[in-house]
Parts: C-alpha cells; structure tokens; sequence
C-alpha cells in the first residue's frame, strides 16, 4: 500500500456531523453554518481537489470537480417521511465524463458520524443502459466474471451488491451462465470502515487503493453505455 499525499478529513469536522445529528434543526445549522463551512465542505473541496490529478492518471475516463462531485448538505424532503433538513453525512462521487452524475458507474465515498464507506459501481442506470450493460455482461461473461472474482477485488469487496430482480429478465435464458448478474438492477460493490479512520493519515491511501481496485469494474460497465449511447446518437442524427 502506497502512501497518499491526500488530505485527511479533519476530525472537527467528524464531531460536527456526529453534533449535526443530535441536533438536526434549521436554528441549529443556521447558528453553525461557518463551522459546517470551516470543518465540513471546505475539506471536502481540498480532498476532491486533491483527488483530481489523482484520477487522471488512474482513470481518465472519470471527473472530479466542486461542482460535480460534491453533493448538497441539504435534504430533499418533499417525498420523505423524515422530514429533518440536513443530511448527516459528506459525500463525493466521481462519474463519467460526458455522462450525468449518475448515469454511467463511477467513484463513491461518504464519511457519516459513524462509518466511513467508500466503493462505487453503477447506481441508477436509464433502462436502456441497464439493457446494454446486460448485454456485455451476457456476451462477455467469462471477463466480467474474472474481474469480479479476481483476489484482490474480493479481498476488498467480497461479493458485489444492488437491488436485484427475482427471476432472470425475460430476454435471457433462465439458465443463462452470467444469470445470475444479470438480475441486478444497481451494480454496486462497498468497503466500510469506522468513521474515525477518516479523519487519519490512512484515508488517502485506502480511497486510492480502493478505487484502484474498483476501476477495472467501473469501466467494464461504462464502455456498453457510452457505446449504446454513441450509436443513439448516430441514429438521432440521421433522423435529422
């Protein structure tokens, strides 16, 4: 394991998240509001940054940035029974370029007050997508299978995870060799640590040595929906 030049997230910013729970109201952010500023999204901006030059030379294919990386700390309570304002966790995702935030498999990672997880994969792909993913996972089974059963992917991971159909889609032979991957509807795989390690001289090294390990996944997921959508494209323009 190499040693990462990565800012580590600053445990300050740990007791914030871990206070931001037990006092998750309106008058109590807007009183704390630099301090969530201070120790909270301005380390999350200094980690992504540092992350970027990262990727490049890990994997090109995907983005880093404040704006497309860094997730809002409010929450979305419109269609949720759990009606209190923020979010109790920092999260930062690193998607595909040329492709919505989440659209194509990419990077994930997020510090809660008590766990740090970090992993990635395909969350919530268009049906079409799904479908061209399937395809290549069907056809090319024999690599999909190396790469999720490869030691050093177990070892981290164990077994990929997602929600997942009962029965294999009807396109598919029941007893399809790859059947039972092409249940999944989220291709996903996860490590999970105590959130203190976060805020540790570790936690460059483990999100690079994890995301390193993910790639070969991640991309293999991405190349049918980039090529699925190229040739969408294709077709469109010869409509015009």
């Amino acid at each position: 394991m190499t040693k990462s030049k990565l800012p580590a997230f600053p445990r300050a910013g740990l007791q914030f998240l871990q206070r931001l729970k037990r006092n998750n109201r309106r008058e109590w952010f807007l009183k704390h509001k630099d301090e969530y500023e201070e120790c909270v999204r301005g380390p999350m901006e200094s980690i992504v940054e540092a992350i970027a030059p990262e990727l490049e030379q890990l994997a090109p294919d995907l983005q880093a940035s404040r704006k497309t990386s860094l997730y809002r700390i409010y929450r979305d309570t419109r269609f949720s029974n759990d009606k209190t304002p923020y979010k109790t966790h920092v999260a930062a995702v690193f998607p595909p370029s040329g492709l919505a935030k989440h659209q194509g498999a990419g990077f994930y990672f997020h510090i809660a007050p008590k766990e740090f997880l970090i992993g990635g994969g395909l969350y919530s792909p268009e049906p079409q997508d799904l479908l061209a993913v399937r395809d290549q996972i069907a056809e090319r089974y024999r690599q999909f299978e190396s790469i999720v059963t490869a030691p050093g992917f177990r070892k981290i991971f164990g077994e990929i995870s997602g929600a997942q159909l009962m029965r294999v889609p009807r396109n598919y032979p029941k007893d399809h060799r790859a059947a039972r991957y092409l249940k999944f509807k989220q291709l996903l795989a996860f490590r999970t640590f105590p959130a203190e390690t976060a805020t540790t001289a570790r936690f460059g090294t483990i999100l690079l040595e994890t995301f390193r390990t993910l790639y070969p996944f991640v991309r293999f997921l991405n190349e049918p929906i980039r090529n699925h959508r190229k040739l969408k494209e294709q077709h469109d323009m010869l409509l015009l």
